[in-house]
């Protein structure tokens, strides 16, 4: 990541807000290059679900990684600023839409990522959305997500006050429902494929690991 790249990305957004928020994401966050690591050498189509503002698509189009990405979000007003985003970028082969991911997912065969945004969901909707988002991933492909986990840390506390946080500032439109553990990961996804769970707090304080089903 070059110095500059925090700074293009978060510049066509139009608040202050978006434009912190981007900025430090992009600077503070492991989630992206861990992301860019899973997917680099793959030319299958990426479907993002629960994309916010577009920012894990813009990244991987600025890192060099070319194949289409569809992003999805239930807050239209993230997939406006996402869509303005996109054009004045000009990045290509992105699209972006307003979809409760809760009703389904769109068709789709290949990379999967969910980010985020699990903890929203009960546990019959996750693992409904997960045994749907594994069925998108194509052979050769992987569903990567990246969650808090469930268990008696510290990180979880901060993680938990952290989401609540976000909900009384209007940035999530939710509480938090249910934080899913390892376990439930690992029951859930391994019907489908091989399951790797890594811890991915980097400099955060907060309990968050990568979780990556890879399809033979």
């Amino acid at each position: 990541m070059t110095a500059e790249l925090p700074k293009k990305l978060a510049a066509p957004f139009p608040g202050i807000w978006d434009r912190c928020y981007v900025g430090s994401k992009v600077k503070t966050d492991p989630l992206y290059g861990a992301v860019l690591d899973e997917l680099s050498g793959s030319p299958l189509p990426l479907l993002d679900l629960g994309c916010g503002l577009g920012l894990l698509a813009f990244y991987l189009r600025e890192c060099g990684l070319n194949f289409p990405i569809h992003g999805v979000d239930y807050d239209s007003r993230k997939i406006a600023s996402a869509r303005r985003a996109s054009t004045a970028l000009k990045h290509r082969d992105l699209s972006f839409d307003t979809h409760d991911a809760r009703k389904g997912l769109p068709e789709h065969s290949g990379n999967v990522t969910i980010l985020d945004i699990l903890q929203f969901f009960t546990p019959e909707q996750q693992e409904k959305l997960l045994g749907l988002a594994a069925s998108r991933v194509a052979p050769g492909g992987k569903l990567v997500i990246r969650s808090g986990l469930r268990d008696d840390s510290r990180r979880f506390k901060v993680t938990v006050f952290c989401d609540y946080l976000a909900k009384l500032t209007f940035w999530m439109k939710a509480a938090p429902t249910h934080y899913p553990s390892a376990e439930e990961f690992e029951r859930i996804l391994s019907p489908h494929g091989q399951v790797r769970v890594s811890p991915l707090w980097g400099g955060t304080p907060f309990n968050n690991h990568l979780i990556v089903l890879e399809k033979a």
